[in-house]
């Protein structure tokens, strides 16, 4: 019981470790753009750099999985997220930081799936939530350490050092740690009850598996879309101040974080379809409150609205995982999902932003409903599909917490 909790707390302090790089860029952009002497949209290829590193590690950690335990592949994600940091931090020009990106994107990817898989594997939808809800304390730590180095007139790499000590720190603990964690289909505790990993083509036959992938695609694309292109809507379009904007996207973040946490607390009183058709239902109504609302104020507070919907969405859907696949496929499945999800939150914002410069920023809330729908109707049909045998999910009843 004491491993597992140690494990436990370990894996909520690298969602946090995984949430804070993703803190730093926005507000390190501005220096690091004046110190390499780049333009303003010059972001994109660092930004495609650690997507790319990302989802190739989130594909492939099931095959990893199958070869090392979780351990062991956290110690390596963290390791090679730091040194991407590091590299950040002592690049002489912005193309090696790019080259560095990558390094930082297959670690993170990695410690995203590896995380996800051992936890929704070894433990309950409860502790999925709060899991995800260490992500946006990591986000929100981010901005903080960055902002208060720049406040100190420290140069921006000196942020990026900091975080990376942080993550070679927890590479050590995991890598101290590596032989107790177990492999995807073992049980974190003394059992003699283990299942086969699957080969990944064999996962990717299951409709299950398919439906998973484009439910992570969209949702991470809505959330993403949601705090990308609101800000621009509610200033340019809807005319509201910048600090009036500020606050009320801020409420989506702050809305996303306390859906994650009430979902915690509400998981074992709701089976997932219920909760997801809640969560759904919640968001929908503020993507409607931000489409049609005819006074700007009510509109915005959609985001608020938006946000507690979106919360327990992602969490829900990776603690349904192996119950969905059954445990043999769980890594594969779980490391194809994360990697959808980081395509989704790059290529639809990108989208929406296409057809905001041709329409107009007010396309943004019709496809923040349309897409929160096309979700709705990925999930019916995840429902009525078969999910793992009998055995398996019993088997994961015995494991959730």
């Amino acid at each position: 019981m004491k491993n597992g909790v140690a494990l436990l707390v370990l894996a909520y302090l690298g969602f946090v470790s995984l949430g804070l790089p993703d803190g730093l860029l926005g507000v390190a952009w501005p220096s690091m753009r004046e110190s390499f002497g780049l333009r303003l949209d010059a972001l994109g290829p660092l930004l495609v750099a650690t997507t790319g590193g990302y989802v190739f590690a989130s594909f492939a950690s099931g095959w990893i999985l199958a070869r090392i335990n979780v351990g062991a592949l956290l110690a390596l994600s963290c390791l090679a997220t730091g040194a991407g940091l590091l590299g950040y931090a002592g690049a002489p020009s912005f193309a090696v930081v790019i080259g560095f990106g990558v390094f930082a994107g297959l670690g993170a990817g990695a410690i995203d799936a590896g995380i996800n898989t051992y936890v929704a594997t070894n433990h309950g939808p409860r502790t999925v939530s709060w899991l995800h809800a260490c992500y946006g304390v990591g986000a929100a730590l981010g901005p903080a350490v960055m902002t208060r180095v720049l406040a100190d007139d420290l140069p921006w790499q000196r942020g990026y050092l900091l975080v990376a000590l942080a993550q070679l720190a927890l590479a050590a603990a995991f890598t101290a740690t590596a032989s107790r964690w177990p492999r995807v289909g073992e049980a974190d505790s003394a059992s003699d009850s283990s299942v086969a990993n699957a080969p990944a083509r064999e996962t990717l036959r299951l409709r299950a598996a398919v439906l998973g992938v484009l439910a992570f695609f969209a949702y991470t694309g809505i959330e993403a879309t949601a705090g990308a292109w609101s800000y621009s809507l509610l200033t340019q379009a809807r005319g509201l101040s910048l600090a009036a904007a500020g606050f009320w996207v801020s409420a989506f973040w702050v809305g996303l974080t306390v859906g994650r946490i009430a979902s915690g607390a509400i998981a074992r009183a709701l089976e997932a379809p219920a909760l997801l058709s809640l969560s759904l239902a919640i968001a929908g109504a503020g993507a409607v409150l931000l489409w049609l609302a005819p006074w700007p104020a009510l509109a915005a507070s959609g985001l608020a609205l938006l946000g507690l919907g979106c919360g327990p969405i992602f969490p829900t859907l990776i603690a349904a995982t192996p119950a969905r696949v059954g445990l043999t496929h769980a890594g594969n499945a779980v490391g194809f999902q994360i990697a959808a999800a980081a395509l989704g939150q790059s290529l639809l914002p990108w989208i929406v932003g296409a057809f905001a410069g041709r329409i107009g920023l007010e396309v943004v809330g019709p496809a923040l409903f349309l897409a929160l729908a096309l979700l709705a109707a990925i999930c019916e049909l995840t429902r009525r599909t078969p999910s793992a045998r009998p055995a398996e999910a019993e088997l994961l009843g015995s494991r959730a917490s």
